[in-house]
């Protein structure tokens, strides 16, 4: 039981007792520094109903707890705040608890409850993966590790992009310019390939685009009838209509495409339970749409287009099928979510990692499928998320101007090495040993920098500010790991097997690190609670602060007392430990040594 629910139950007591009355909560928090005490209640939601000074109630039930209460040694009062210090036996009681636990924090899935399915990635079949999709990717992997450890079972997925207009746009400019190049032949990865001719199909449509408009066009007339567009919707038909020579040419560079994704998703550590292609699951959307117009749930215009009228419910009348029958991200959306509860029937809620821009198709989607009568729409949320920029500004796919993700990582890596070879701190490892760790500080400075930024804010992306060795950065908390791995290393003597007795006498230092990592499983549930990695990133810097602090005002290995020494290191250890499980739920790993 953590401490704040002893207390709860202790303070419920005591107002039952000294004034008759039951009350349903108790309100907690951090005790201010320049106050005695290690956590305090806030006496002022009681008053209402006590009656009476909040001082005075505050006194009493004080009074209560250092009778009654063996956790509780004193208190203070000051205003409606009651300051309580916990006894150190408490803590030193609690450490022996944990302190072997290796996934302390961690809540094991309750056979039964249902699972909950996490999107994320979700890339367009034209284009490499860049800088907002290493965002999309990292928040939904460390959502579902996240979810996971605080008691859910989480099954990863996807739905991979891989029909429509601009994979038509991709496909239509290799006919035209690619003179039979492959990833084979030209040495790139297929993703790079085939992004390298949505840009040139972007080129020509602009100067086709540019020619209509000096013939007298308007903008909007020249973008509808330049040839190139009119040849990639012609495409599109054909492809779904099942033309042979579209498909097989469809499905050539989509491998290629898809073998380029794999290599990503292995550099940047992100896997998957599950694959959806649109190409899919769009027809079981055609045909939930055709369900839904019987049952007078959609409506059908004059020209054939069938839409759903939402403004009774304040938004807008939305499109689900166009009118040539060929299917909007509305309907694959609707297939999708349908498609996914019959593959994993324990399935009882979705994670759509997704960017704030979409906001409004989530809403949509998710009322559709309510309105459809699928109970479990109720458990849908959409991770919504804020564009990342760089200091140089955005970026534009179609120009090429993208933060390509591989080209990210190895500059990562590149910057890394960079500064440790600055550092100076090499000594004694192998060339290979020097590769694999430039690289897990590089990745754990990326990974970090991007989920310490609560996932609803926009932010910008500094390289060089992200691979500093001080501060709020993943080097910083990987150097301070790495130092409790070598303390561990020097201590010779048992420290495994010891039990502290709880009589030791304890310094404040340690304390406040007890008091840190006693915080982590209530620090996962709100983290699993607000989908946010921020909650668990920044919990981290502040037990890495508490124990850089700790290291520096308290002796470890040259503490002369041996119950004392053997404590520092186990307390030590605990402290790596919740470091890299933290670390975990974000995907980054820790060297042994740095």
């Amino acid at each position: 039981m953590t401490l704040h629910h002893t207390l709860t139950t202790h303070i419920q007591k005591a107002v039952l007792e000294l004034f008759n009355i039951s009350i349903e909560k108790v309100e907690f928090q951090a005790t201010r520094k320049e106050f005695e005490g290690d956590i305090t209640m806030v006496v002022f939601p009681l008053v209402k109903a006590l009656k009476g000074n909040p001082v005075e109630i505050g006194n009493q039930i004080g009074n209560y707890l250092v009778a009654n209460v063996n956790e509780v040694s004193k208190f203070n009062v000051v205003g409606g705040f009651l300051n309580i210090v916990i006894s150190d036996a408490f803590y030193v009681e609690f450490f022996n608890s944990i302190k072997n636990n290796e996934t302390f924090g961690f809540v094991a899935p309750k056979e039964g409850e249902k699972a909950v399915m996490v999107e994320y990635s979700s890339p367009n079949t034209n284009k490499p993966l860049h800088l907002g999709h290493i965002r999309n990717n990292l928040l939904g992997y460390s959502v579902a590790e996240i979810l996971k450890a605080s008691g859910k079972k989480v099954y990863k997925t996807q739905i991979i992009n891989d029909r429509g207009i601009h994979i038509c746009k991709s496909m239509l400019a290799w006919q035209k310019f690619g003179n039979g190049q492959t990833p084979e032949s030209t040495g790139l990865k297929g993703d790079k390939l085939v992004g390298n001719f949505y840009v040139e199909f972007d080129k020509q449509y602009k100067k086709e685009i540019s020619e209509l408009i000096a013939q007298g066009k308007t903008e909007d007339e020249a973008k509808k009838l330049a040839p190139s567009i009119l040849e990639a919707q012609q495409m599109l038909l054909d492809w779904e209509n099942g033309k042979p020579e579209v498909f097989e040419l469809w499905k050539t560079m989509n491998q290629w495409v898809y073998d380029g994704f794999e290599q990503t998703y292995k550099n940047l550590g992100v896997n998957f339970d599950s694959y959806y292609y649109e190409s899919n699951t769009y027809l079981l959307g055609k045909e939930v749409v055709q369900f839904g117009l019987e049952k007078g749930i959609f409506e059908k215009d004059p020209d054939g287009s069938v839409w759903i009228d939402l403004t009774a419910d304040g938004l807008d009348r939305k499109i689900v099928l166009r009118s040539d029958g060929t299917a909007v991200y509305m309907t694959q959306d609707i297939g999708t979510a349908i498609q996914r509860v019959k593959d994993f029937p324990d399935v009882g809620g979705m994670v759509y990692t997704v960017g704030n821009e979409q906001d409004y198709h989530f809403k949509v989607l998710f009322l559709i499928l309510k309105k459809l009568g699928f109970d479990w729409a109720d458990s849908l949320y959409h991770l919504s998320y804020g564009m990342v920029e760089l200091p140089s500004g955005k970026m534009k796919s179609r120009e090429g101007t993208v933060v390509d993700a591989d080209d990210l990582m190895a500059e990562m890596t590149t910057t890394a090495q960079t500064i440790s070879e600055e550092l100076g701190k090499l000594d004694g490892y192998s060339e290979e040993e020097k590769a694999v760790l430039f690289k897990t500080i590089g990745l754990g400075a990326l990974k970090y920098y991007m989920l310490k930024v609560d996932p609803k804010k926009q932010m910008m992306f500094n390289p060089e500010e992200s691979v500093d060795f001080a501060g709020n950065t993943g080097p910083f908390i990987q150097y301070t790991y790495a130092r409790i791995q070598s303390i561990l290393r020097k201590a010779d003597f048992d420290f495994e097997n010891v039990v502290i007795s709880s009589g030791v006498e304890m310094h404040e230092k340690e304390k406040e690190l007890i008091k840190q990592i006693q915080l982590f499983p209530e620090v996962i549930q709100n983290a699993a609670e607000n989908h946010s990695p921020a909650l668990i990133a920044n919990y981290t810097y502040d037990l890495v602060k508490e124990f850089n602090s700790f290291y520096q005002q308290v002796s470890i290995l040259g503490e002369e007392n041996h119950d004392k020494k053997v404590f520092r290191v186990q307390l030590s250890k605990s402290v790596g430990n919740t470091i890299k499980n933290a670390f975990q739920l974000l995907g980054i790993e820790v060297p042994e040594r740095m």
